[in-house]
């Protein structure tokens, strides 16, 4: 079966992923006015009165608002708002199968930072969360930051932070099996979009001290002219020895390799330079910068995908449902460091050191345990940092 040509197939059926059904039963003249007028202006009344009541009178305690510009879709790149829709729906559907939340696909027809924020924000009152989606780098930055600034509700860009989140998990797990301490090693990472850098963020925040980072360029490095915003900030906290030259260059005596970049670009002869025991996520999509098989016999001991169709997927769907499970159920001001780093840590948890090899790294997309392990884990680190509101 060619899954893409059936899975076409299969959205003409459907004409949509996702639909909104009633909680509420409107069959009689009573259910009416209870549903609607006059009953319904008791509650608007109350939300009025108290603007928290805005969370416990209506569907906004559980409603997650998706948002991309359709600038970065998949791997498709910019192909648009209306052409994203199908995996924003996807993402919706996720959101719902995983972690019970309700969620409305928004896709904005502006490549315009701050029209963007201001659009969101205006809606944002209808919402419990914001989920921002494939919206390039580093446009997608600078969407984040201001929402945060404005909104009362978390604003997640899944694509850096969900991402990171699987990752992080990932290597906790693999570096348990090869014996080596999180502090000491060196980890280079190859793609600085949005994924690479928060990847490097959230890494850095749990205990890794020797990181590079490499565009398509190569290392990048304190002191390039080239560099966006973005990257020369990166610059700023990450190799730290100023290395220069290329990805072949920095992966040389490392030990782990995270690549969000591009297919086929790493050679069993680089994989060969890195440190015994070596860990390859290589993550690109559908095609890995180096494949499995390669990796292996190059002499790396753990090797991860983003792919189903081999050992240990970096799965998204691992982290996100969870986050806003939890950040919805103690109404979160925000998705803060320390919620991030409970959820790598509740995901790592998953897997017990009986079951943990190195084929196994990770725990399944559909272990029922996931959702709620990450949900509860994301409130009490939200309660302690003083992100939860209830």
């Amino acid at each position: 079966m060619d899954i893409r040509q059936e899975s076409l197939k299969k959205h003409y059926e459907w004409q949509g992923k996702i639909e909104v059904v009633s909680r509420a039963p409107i069959t009689n003249s009573e259910e009416l006015s209870l549903a609607y007028t006059p009953g319904v202006a008791e509650p608007c009344l109350e939300i009025q009165k108290d603007y928290d009541k805005s969370f416990k009178l209506t569907r906004r305690n559980n409603l997650v608002a998706v948002v991309t510009d359709g600038t970065a879709v998949l791997g498709l790149g910019d192909i648009g708002p209306e052409a994203g829709m199908p995996v924003m729906e996807g993402k919706c559907a996720l959101f719902k199968a995983f972690a019970d939340v309700d969620a409305f696909p928004l896709c904005v027809r502006s490549k315009d930072v701050d029209e963007i924020v201001k659009t969101v924000y205006l809606i944002s009152g209808s919402f419990g969360g914001i989920n921002l989606e494939d919206i390039a780098a580093p446009r997608c930055f600078e969407i984040e930051r201001k929402l945060k600034e404005i909104c009362d509700i978390p604003v997640f860009h899944d694509d850096q932070h969900g991402t990171a989140v699987v990752v992080a998990a990932a290597m906790i797990n693999a570096l348990k099996l090869v014996k080596k301490d999180i502090k000491d090693i060196k980890v280079v990472i190859n793609g600085a979009g949005s994924a690479g850098i928060a990847i490097a963020k959230h890494i850095m925040n749990m205990g890794v001290q020797n990181l590079i980072l490499c565009d398509s360029v190569g290392i990048i490095c304190k002191g390039d002219e080239r560099l966006n915003s973005e990257k020369a900030a990166m610059a700023e906290v990450t190799n730290k020895e100023l290395l220069t030259g290329t990805l072949a260059d920095a992966m040389k005596g490392s030990d782990v390799f995270i690549g969000v970049s591009a297919p086929n670009i790493v050679s069993e002869e680089m994989v060969c330079s890195m440190n015994k025991d070596a860990i390859v996520l290589a993550m690109s999509n559908p095609t890995p910068e180096i494949m499995p098989d390669k990796a292996k016999a190059a002499g790396a001991r753990i090797v991860g995908t983003g792919r189903s169709d081999f050992p240990n997927q970096i799965n998204n769907v691992l982290a996100f449902p969870g986050i806003f499970r939890g950040a919805l159920d103690c109404r979160a001001k925000e998705i803060n460091e320390e919620m991030k780093v409970a959820a790598s840590v509740a995901i790592a948890s998953l897997v017990s050191d009986e079951d943990l090899s190195e084929d196994y790294i990770l725990p399944f997309a559909f272990d029922e345990r996931i959702g709620k392990t990450v949900a509860d884990a994301v409130i009490e680190a939200a309660r302690k940092s003083g992100a939860a509101r209830v």
